[in-house]
This record gives structure tokens, sequence and C-alpha cells, in this order.
């Protein structure tokens, strides 16, 4: 079963927005991008009220080069993400797990990758145990 990771925070959005890419970093994550979807509506639709959302993409290579070595159709579903978005006035940050997920899906064979869920389970606990 894939479950989704979403916890409020007691921060600001922007400081959350820093927070979340920090942590990546601190776990060996690199970032490979940090993009505000409302700004993009913004500019693109003309939605000057979209509620602030923002998804910081990440890839840890040594993760990542387990999950190709599985099945390259992994790659599909790369980077891992958390997205940081405003809802009812408060800051919520959110992750789902794209090894799982690439297992459920049929992607790769769920045997094969049970020990890959299990260590990038235990480090992305280490990410979300920082924000």
């Amino acid at each position: 079963m894939v479950e989704i990771l979403r916890k409020e925070v007691p921060y600001g959005f922007d400081e959350t927005v820093r927070r979340v890419e920090e942590a990546m970093l601190s776990e060996g994550f690199g970032v490979q991008l940090t993009t505000g979807i409302h700004d993009m509506l913004k500019k693109r639709l003309g939605i000057d009220d979209y509620p602030k959302y923002t998804m910081v993409l990440g890839c840890k290579p040594q993760l990542a080069k387990r999950a190709l070595e599985t099945s390259l159709d992994m790659g599909t579903i790369f980077p891992c993400s958390f997205t940081i978005y405003e809802e009812d006035g408060k800051v919520k940050v959110a992750h789902v797990s794209v090894m799982k997920i690439g297992a459920e899906i049929g992607l790769a064979d769920k045997k094969a990758m049970a020990p890959l869920i299990e260590d990038t389970g235990k480090t992305v606990q280490k990410v979300w145990d920082k924000i």
C-alpha cells in the first residue's frame, strides 16, 4: 500500500520551502528543481489568487541507480518530490514514495524493490523528521 506523508507545519510558506530543501540536501538528495506552481498559473493562466503551491524535486543518486538497476521503467516516475502548499490558511508538506508507486503499478517487481523501498523509506523519514 502506498501512503501519503502529510503534515501541517508551524512555519511560513517560504521558510517551509527552505527547510524542505535543506533537509533533502542534508540527507544526500540533490535538489533538482524548486518550482512554484502558483507562479506558473499566474503567469500562464492569469490566476492571481491561487493558493501557494511549490514542488521541490530531488534525487539521491545511489537510490535512483538501484531503482534503475531493478527496472529502467522506474525512471518514468522520477524524481522524488515534496510538495508545500497552503490550505485553509495553514502550510502543509506532503510526500509519496515513487519507489512504492513504481512497484505497485508494475514498473518493477515488488519483491526486487522491497529492499530499496525499505532503504528509501529510512532516508525519507530522516528528511521528514527535519522538516
